[in-house]
């Protein structure tokens, strides 16, 4: 599917940015904006600790910024003592680090006591600049949507705010065992929705579900397909090849699982499936590995050792094999490698590691949740499974191993579709909405002043 940034509606909208006509074309971008991430920084690693897709995203989207000269301030709190108040990621983009709480061990649920701090800090930074330095704040999950509301006030800028995931939604989708999202965390992003100019939505679901949960005016969300670096996640020179880069056999199934360990995800739904399919079928275990590539991560902090229990108890850990994170690059070496992803996410606001392993050439058997349905074209790319039932995704491997060819025949439509998300297109779609948000915040205190 095309990227696109759409007013409300269907899915099969033009690819371009359409606004009503309200917003005729020649209006101002942003010459420089505030990008905040309070939580998670975007020089950490993904797939530890609070660092996932979310991280890439901001990297990846910033960097595509500067190439269209909008110039990107990312501010993120200090995790170390003695880091450089300001490092420039690329040229055109500077992460901030401002000081706010405690450098180590500071757990994400602690974090809103921090954010005073946090606002202090980006104050600061602004302070000693001229006015206008900012045309507009851009604020990434709930946290840093409460520091941008008030910046954004202060400075008389428009706020554009992208939720990445609401406590609401995945409150309605718990994993077993899972914590739910606080009462706190659900005010938080009532009152951002309704502070904010724009919403960034991923998907039409997730603009529907801001409607719906929040009741975010449909006029103000705007959805906007995230991108995957396409020279980075490529079939490169194929399986075989990453295969023996990586010490893996040359002709095993490989279902593999790559993200934060945490019952969100569900990596035991992985597990529990690949036990189902040995019993089911027990000459498999001579040829297959399952990888898991992630640290653990929220909730999945407290049991790290969780995972490697669930699988001695079923008695597959001859074929697993656990995998502390990798950078980006070794980590599409693993997708290449891979005979399938697997994601049986409780709710994913988008699934970018699904479109990285895709654009890998490798098909993905994902949970019907979230953005996912958006990201993998079911029976074509991957198969999406309704539920969670081990048996389903048992089911669903099955397929790759009693047909090996499904892999090759999936994986290369799965490189094809993945080429529809590339990160300038998402970068010129977000610079439209942040373009259509200054003109209309122009607009509104004109008349205001008027």
């Amino acid at each position: 599917m095309s990227q696109y940034v759409s007013r409300l509606g269907s899915s099969r909208v033009a690819p371009r940015l359409r606004f009503p006509a309200a917003f005729p074309g020649g209006h101002r971008k942003p010459r420089r904006i505030a990008m905040l991430s309070v939580h998670t920084s975007p020089l950490h690693q993904p797939g530890t600790g609070d660092a996932g897709g979310m991280n890439v995203y901001i990297v990846e989207l910033a960097r595509r910024l500067a190439a269209i000269n909008i110039e990107v301030e990312i501010f993120t709190r200090s995790t170390t003592g003695g880091l450089p108040p300001a490092v420039e990621l690329a040229p055109g983009v500077l992460v901030r680090h401002v000081d706010a709480g405690p450098y180590e061990g500071l757990a994400k649920e602690e974090l809103p006591a921090q954010l005073c701090a946090f606002t202090h800090g980006v104050m600061q930074a602004w302070a000693g600049q001229r006015p206008g330095y900012y045309d507009l704040v851009h604020s990434h999950y709930w946290l840093s949507g409460h520091v941008g509301w008030l910046a954004a006030q202060r400075w008389g800028v428009p706020l554009v705010h992208a939720m990445h995931t609401m406590a609401k939604v995945k409150n309605a989708a718990l994993a077993e065992g899972d914590t739910p999202e606080p009462a706190a965390r659900v005010i938080g992003e009532t009152q951002i929705v309704s502070a904010a100019d724009r919403l960034i939505a991923n998907t039409t679901g997730e603009a529907d579900e801001l409607i719906r949960f929040y009741e975010a005016d449909p006029g103000s969300v705007a959805v906007v397909h995230p991108g995957v670096n396409l020279d980075r996640f490529s079939p490169a020179d194929g399986r075989a090849a990453a295969r023996a880069r990586l010490g893996l056999p040359k002709d095993a199934l490989i279902p593999l699982f790559a993200g934060r360990i945490q019952p969100l995800k569900a990596p035991d739904v992985l597990l529990r499936a690949v036990a189902v399919l040995l019993d089911r079928d027990p000459t498999l275990r001579s040829r297959m590995v399952v990888p898991v590539v992630g640290g653990p991560s929220g909730s999945g902090l407290a049991k790290p050792e969780g995972l490697q229990k669930l699988a001695a108890r079923l008695g597959i850990a001859d074929v697993v094999r656990f995998q502390p994170p990798v950078g980006q690059e070794q980590l599409a070496d693993w997708f290449r490698a891979a005979s399938v992803l697997v994601m049986p996410s409780h709710s994913e606001s988008f699934g970018l590691v699904a479109i990285e392993a895709q654009a890998a050439g490798t098909p993905v058997v994902a949970a019907a949740v979230g953005g996912l349905p958006v990201a993998v074209r079911d029976g074509i790319s991957g198969f999406l499974i309704p539920g969670h039932d081990p048996q389903a995704y048992a089911q669903a491997l099955a397929r790759f191993a009693d047909a090996p060819e499904l892999v090759a025949r999936m994986g290369a439509a799965a490189a094809a579709h993945a080429q529809g998300f590339g990160w300038d297109t998402a970068a010129a779609a977000t610079a439209d909405v942040y373009t259509a948000a200054m003109h209309e915040h122009r607009r509104r205190v004109r008349s205001h002043h008027g």
